[in-house]
């Protein structure tokens, strides 16, 4: 929308959006640690996901805004006059172009969520992910090397494994936005 649709309040909007990337996560901590308690988000999988999700939001919109935005118009117009509908062209010609895009996005996201251990040590007691149990041995064994090594290695296989799948389009998908 922010790319093709021309709606009033659009470029206030979108600078509201990029405005919220200088939000340092940390302001938000206290607030959504109240209202996940208020509705029982707290100590759960799905209200991390919420948490990363709405802060990875932005970033997302500026990114894809970008790419979408150097997409030609002619190809477009060319589908609708073969008279392929909206949910046709998403599909068929937007989301193919906008591949590269997406896969970077999806690796920026993805290692963001992975290496993020403020967060799950504030919104999550129970559900521990790897970083929190790393953190966990350390204070649990100290200088124990022995275990915390082969774990931090173990660690870095699945961020390895999401870079090496998306590769091909990262370099494509980092570039996409800036030149027109």
């Amino acid at each position: 929308a922010f790319a093709w649709l021309d709606f009033p309040g659009r470029d206030w909007l979108f600078i509201g959006v990029i405005g919220l990337l200088v939000v340092p996560l940390q302001m938000a901590l206290i607030p959504m640690f109240k209202l996940y308690d208020t509705f029982g988000l707290f100590d759960t999988v799905l209200g991390i996901i919420l948490f990363h999700a709405a802060f990875g939001t932005q970033f997302a919109i500026f990114l894809l805004r970008n790419f979408f935005a150097g997409l030609p118009k002619d190809i477009l117009e060319s589908a609708r006059i073969d008279g392929a509908n909206e949910i046709r062209i998403f599909l068929r010609l937007i989301l193919p172009l906008g591949l590269p895009a997406i896969a970077s996005l999806a690796i920026f996201q993805f290692l963001w969520t992975w290496n993020d251990l403020l967060v799950a040590l504030t919104f999550g007691q129970n559900t521990t992910p790897i970083t929190v149990w790393i953190a966990g041995q350390l204070r649990e064994f100290g200088t124990s090397i022995d275990i915390i090594a082969p774990a931090s290695f173990i660690s870095l296989i699945v961020p390895l494994a999401v870079f090496f799948a998306f590769q091909r389009y990262f370099v494509q998908g980092l570039l996409a936005g800036s030149v027109k």
